[in-house]
């Protein structure tokens, strides 16, 4: 049976290459019907925070990356190390400086032939004798990992590229221990879209950072699975089933993958279409509330009304905050571009005073009689519908640019909408 594990370190909050590799080692062990265990490395006890454990757990469980063993902690098992460890000084494998316990390396090459790469070669003293445990009795990285994943009968070691270096190391373990090898595969390093080191500017920020700013599990998942990974005929979108269906590491890519904020932008953007306007309302109600636009008891229906107005312009869900914070505000804040756009063309104000009369008279309020409202006005004053929806949108909500007039104009309401050209009418004053 397929065994894979995730051993993240609760020394800082996981990122997106640390949730890529957990996503690997899940995909690869669902379609395989195998096991995925979820292991903490945290013998560097004065960086491991509780903090960051937390974090890591809440964001493996938002991804939906359920573990089916652990968390298995390092820390909580130092017995093991430690016979192991005897057990190389009594066979003359390791020797003793001091109190640490080092490892001999034969003056021999070491090679494995990665599941993804094909044979990997170091020659011959390309690395010195390896410290297994360190003088104040904690294991080193690479002892530690060897012990692990043959007592957890680790079958694939998925990780990212920059561990190839530490595969020799771990093999010269295993062989002194006579353990049997695991299969390695060595995942591309994730880079900036200028293929520059991806840095915090660029997309290195915590998992958590994606989740408040309002991008979908779903999305992120299928983003994170496309980063080093091919589904193959061109295709961007699939579920998380299908994925687990297409998953080999026979398509996982050998060059470092790019990350692309504006491609993740637009697949949760195709996400969130495709949610219904009242599952979509449900996801935004907690960036309102964080705003202070709303209280817990808001009109939930209304605010469907208000979401499916903007849900077209939607790519993540802080988004909608932005484009629609005027519906939440009892006045427009007219900034000074606002004002000038208004003022700058002396038939405005005619065109609202008429505007006023119309919609005073309609004793509905919906889109098809507030357009017929509007085109009457434009129509009598000889204009074009230009001179009246574009300042009006202004009037209404303080920006030039948003939904359709008509369809703003029947959620926002009737006493609302009159409010509004009133105060904007005393711009003209």
């Amino acid at each position: 049976m397929v065994r894979v594990r995730f051993a993240p370190s609760p020394t800082g909050f996981l990122h997106i290459g640390g949730a890529r590799t957990a996503l690997f080692n899940w995909l690869f062990a669902r379609h395989h019907r195998g096991i995925f265990i979820l292991r903490v490395e945290d013998t560097d006890k004065a960086r491991s925070k509780k903090i960051y454990l937390d974090q890591i757990l809440e964001d493996l469980g938002w991804l939906g990356l359920n573990w089916d063993e652990g968390p298995y902690f390092q820390s909580k098992r130092s017995r093991l190390y430690e016979e192991y460890a005897q057990r190389l000084l009594k066979g003359g494998e390791a020797y003793t400086e001091g109190k640490a316990i080092i490892l001999r390396i034969p003056p021999k090459p070491f090679g494995f032939t990665d599941l993804i790469r094909g044979p990997i070669k170091f020659a011959a003293g390309a690395f010195k004798d390896q410290v297994l445990m360190k003088s104040d009795g904690t294991p080193t990285y690479n002892f530690a990992c060897v012990c692990d994943d043959h007592d957890m009968e680790v079958t694939h070691v998925i990780r990212g590229e920059d561990h190839i270096s530490n595969t020799p190391k771990q093999i010269a373990i295993y062989e002194a221990l006579k353990f049997t090898l695991p299969e390695f595969a060595h995942i591309p390093l994730i880079v900036a879209g200028d293929r520059s080191r991806l840095s915090k500017r660029k997309g290195a920020r915590p998992l958590s950072h994606y989740r408040e700013q309002g991008y979908l599990a779903e999305a992120l998942f299928n983003f994170l699975a496309l980063l080093g990974w091919s589904l193959g005929a061109r295709r961007e979108i699939a579920s998380r089933e299908e994925i687990v269906r297409e998953f080999t590491l026979e398509r996982v890519l050998k060059t470092a993958a790019a990350f692309n904020p504006e491609k993740l932008d637009w697949m949760n953007g195709q996400y969130i279409q495709a949610l219904d306007a009242q599952e979509l309302s449900g996801l935004i109600i907690p960036f309102l509330l964080r705003k202070g636009y709303i209280g817990k008891d808001c009109d939930k229906e209304r605010l469907v009304e208000v979401v499916e107005l903007f849900k077209p312009r939607i790519k993540r869900l802080s988004d909608f905050p932005l484009l629609a914070d005027f519906f939440f505000q009892e006045k427009i804040n007219f900034t000074a571009e606002a004002k000038s756009f208004l003022l700058e063309k002396k038939g405005t104000k005619a065109i609202f005073s008429k505007l006023i009369e119309a919609l005073q008279r309609l004793e509905s309020f919906d889109v098809r009689t507030v357009e017929s409202a509007c085109r009457r006005v434009i129509a009598e004053e000889g204009i074009r519908a230009g001179e009246l929806i574009h300042p009006v949108r202004v009037a209404l909500t303080g920006k030039r640019i948003g939904p359709g007039l008509f369809e703003l104009m029947a959620v926002l309401g009737k006493e609302k909408v009159l409010k509004r050209l009133a105060q904007a009418m005393q711009l003209f004053e």
